[in-house]
């Protein structure tokens, strides 16, 4: 891929790289965004069904002792998730007690138990944040996991009762679940196989594993002729089409896959999805989603593109793409407006990281 050269302009950051990797002082331009929110609890979306008046006025922190900043729980994840990663990719960063005062603090034990315990307090629960959220807690404990270091074992430790109550859940629902959920926003079926099935083979949990391929099979490998061109809605922060197509390759091998990608698209569709998504307020928290959704497509697109061969009329589009919208939409991630600066640094470092 050629160079990108990316001006994040609140800060006057560069990044100027080949492989999309961050330097320590592009990296701490990002944690700066989750290091500020998660400790910060309002304004809130707390997305509660209450049992009754009692529990109806309880404070996020009292429901989500561990996850109640950055205005909902899933983004207060990968944000935890975020600063995790920039801790394993540059280990002597110059926040680094800052960030290990955050987490420290979020993983404390009983706070995670209480954490789990919320996904059958109450009646309604078992669903909450299904599967979106769950995708993103997953994908923390994976970080943690890898990440040969004491102190992230020490906070993977903690965080089991979670991670094994997230995982239990998905397994019970997999089964029930008769079709795929096609949005661009959170409950985005394919969006979260795909962290699921990462999660299932590093820890090797082939029973869930396998329930996730035979389920996207099911639910994905007849697809053909995607509607693509109507994308995207106006909040998505996904693509439909993209997602599928990034949780079939993981699936399939390599000349399967291929053969599926080509009767997944119409060129009408490719030509859709490749068009800078218009992102016309970012004060907008639902419009700004729309910047995301150029993240989310630019690491999808990578991700496709490795696996075409060289031959491949999308290979070299998905490449260029994928550039453009990171050098589009990188600029705006720290606009300094709470609709976007609360989850869209994990999306860019996510995006930069593959």
């Amino acid at each position: 891929m050629k160079q990108l050269l990316i001006l994040l302009l609140t800060g006057g950051l560069f990044i100027t790289t080949h492989s999309q990797t961050l330097t320590e002082e592009q990296a701490i331009r990002l944690a700066r965004l989750p290091l500020h929110c998660i400790n910060t609890e309002f304004p809130n979306k707390t997305s509660h069904t209450a049992d009754a008046a009692e529990d109806a006025v309880l404070l996020p922190n009292q429901l989500h002792p561990s996850f109640y900043g950055c205005l909902d729980w899933h983004s207060s994840v990968h944000g935890h998730w975020l600063l995790v990663k920039v801790m394993k990719m540059f280990p002597d960063i110059s926040i680094r007690d800052s960030i290990l005062q955050v987490l420290n603090n979020s993983f404390q034990p009983e706070k995670i138990n209480e954490e789990a315990a919320y996904f059958t307090k109450y009646k309604t629960t078992r669903t909450y944040e299904r599967t979106y959220g769950w995708a993103w807690l997953l994908k923390l404990d994976e970080e943690l996991y890898t990440w040969n270091d004491p102190v992230a074992s020490q906070w993977h430790e903690s965080l089991q009762p979670l991670t094994k109550k997230i995982v239990e859940l998905w397994k019970e629902f997999l089964p029930k679940q008769t079709y795929p959920n096609r949005t661009g926003v959170h409950p985005n079926t394919a969006f979260g196989l795909v962290f699921g099935l990462s999660w299932a083979r590093t820890f090797k949990d082939t029973a869930f594993e396998n329930a996730i391929i035979q389920k996207a099979k099911v639910f994905y490998m007849n697809n053909t002729a995607t509607p693509a061109y109507l994308e995207p809605d106006g909040s998505d922060f996904l693509s439909p089409s993209l997602e599928i197509a990034d949780l079939v390759k993981m699936i399939l091998p390599k000349q399967q896959y291929i053969n599926w990608l080509n009767k997944f698209y119409e060129s009408r569709s490719i030509k859709r999805i490749t068009e800078m998504p218009v992102v016309s307020d970012r004060t907008d928290f639902q419009i700004v989603h729309l910047d995301g959704l150029a993240l989310s497509r630019a690491w999808c697109m990578k991700g496709i593109a490795k696996v075409l061969p060289a031959s491949h009329p999308w290979k070299k589009l998905f490449e260029k793409t994928a550039a453009d919208f990171l050098n589009k939409a990188l600029p705006h991630i720290t606009s300094g407006n709470y609709g976007g600066d609360h989850w869209l640094a994990s999306f860019a470092l996510y995006a930069l990281s593959l």
